[in-house]
This record gives C-alpha cells, sequence and structure tokens, in this order.
C-alpha cells in the first residue's frame, strides 16, 4: 500500500505508525544514533516522517532494544542503523564533508526488530 493512503508528515506518532502498517505499510526505517541516544526515521515514498509523541516532539531512546521490542511488537522486521558524527578532526585539521542521508542509509548497519 503506498504512504499516500496514511496522510504521512513530518513527523508520526507510534500509534500512527502502528495503524499504517497494521494496512500494508512498510516504510524503510532508520535508527539513527547520535552519541548513545537513538531517533527513529521512516522513509517512504512521499519523504521522510520522525518518530514523535503527541506534541511532535521527537521521541529519543537510549538503547537499540526498545526501539526492536517497540517496531517488532508491530510488525516491522529490520532496519538500518545510522551515526550522526563528526566528519573531520579539527584537532589535526583533517577536512571532512558531511554525509548525505541516502549515503547513511546505503552505508549504514542492518539491524533486526524481531
Amino acid at each position: 500500500m503506498s504512504a499516500h493512503a496514511y496522510e504521512l508528515h513530518d513527523h508520526i506518532t507510534f500509534k500512527q505508525l502502528a495503524d499504517a502498517v497494521a494496512k500494508g505499510f512498510s516504510p524503510i526505517v532508520e535508527v539513527e544514533s547520535m552519541d548513545g541516544i537513538y531517533t527513529v526515521r521512516l522513509h517512504h515514498g512521499t519523504g521522510v516522517s520522525e518518530l514523535s509523541d503527541t506534541e511532535g516532539r521527537t521521541r529519543t531512546f537510549l538503547g537499540t532494544g526498545e526501539i526492536r521490542d517497540l517496531l517488532g511488537g508491530i510488525g516491522l522486521t529490520h532496519g538500518v542503523l545510522t551515526w550522526s558524527d563528526q566528519c573531520g578532526d579539527e584537532m589535526i585539521g583533517v577536512p571532512g564533508h558531511a554525509m548525505t542521508p541516502d549515503e547513511m542509509l546505503t552505508h549504514g548497519t542492518r539491524i533486526a526488530f524481531r
């Protein structure tokens, strides 16, 4: 089923995600690590939605186990673990460039939810 059927925006609550998955929605799940704090992004045909609470604030997690249990419980089976990290070393003058979202997904680590 296409993402268009779900009125997806920049943010999606867990309940909205669970309802959409129950109806056949199958996004690419990105779990981004930022210094030990994790967020969940859902990539779909109409863009990217961030898993948020009912007030629209991004949900954060302190480990991947909680994400595995939460998303596996609604039928999602896997995702891609990416990381937001420094891309150079300013201490020794090594320049770098930030990875694009597509590069992060391509070079991320596949993780299982079930």
